[in-house]
């Protein structure tokens, strides 16, 4: 039997109207990191949107890499779990190994329209059924023989999660596809 393997993408968006207090955290310390680093930008120009400076002052699209920092603490805190996907008795389980941080919108002078998402990038799972809108995976390990248990979830489809990248391996091990999506 073949095994598919995925890893999937959550894309958490947080803005103004983010509820938890861990968004709220990264709205705060992301905008004013965004601040600070869009004056480099913006100085001498009129330019106070993110949209208007990507689009006129040159390198301005390094503001997402610049402003990465002032959330990795946050990150960090979350143990390699990705927030908010919990499985069907309602714990979180998926663990995330990279991150990539990105500003949607922003405004110098206006902190209403500041939006973010942080897209995270689960480990690989043993991708097992679908069942209706549920999947049932399992963490992936290479050197597992199939002839023992392995312990698995079952998680209903939330909004933003993706599957970012499929393989598919014969039971001997060979790679017969792959595949990559963005998130």
């Amino acid at each position: 039997m073949d095994t598919r393997v995925i890893t999937l993408c959550y894309r958490k968006i947080i803005d103004i109207n983010s509820a938890k207090q861990w968004d709220k955290v990264v709205f705060e310390a992301s905008y004013m990191e965004f601040k600070m680093q869009a004056q480099n930008y913006s100085h001498g120009t009129a330019f106070t949107s993110y949209a208007d400076l990507l689009k006129h002052v040159p390198n301005a699209k390094r503001l997402a890499g610049m402003v990465t920092p002032a959330i990795t603490g946050y990150l960090q805190q979350l143990n390699g779990i990705v927030p908010d996907v919990l499985n069907n008795v309602g714990k979180r389980f998926l663990k995330f190994n990279k991150f990539q941080f990105e500003i949607i919108n922003s405004d110098i002078n206006d902190k209403a329209r500041h939006q973010v998402a942080v897209n995270f990038y689960t480990e690989a799972l043993a991708w097992h059924d679908t069942i209706a809108d549920f999947l049932l995976v399992a963490d992936y390990r290479s050197e597992a023989t199939g002839d023992e248990e392995m312990l698995s979830n079952l998680f209903k489809l939330p909004p933003y999660v993706n599957i970012h990248s499929l393989q598919k391996l014969q039971q001997h091990g060979k790679d017969l596809t792959r595949a990559d999506s963005p998130c």
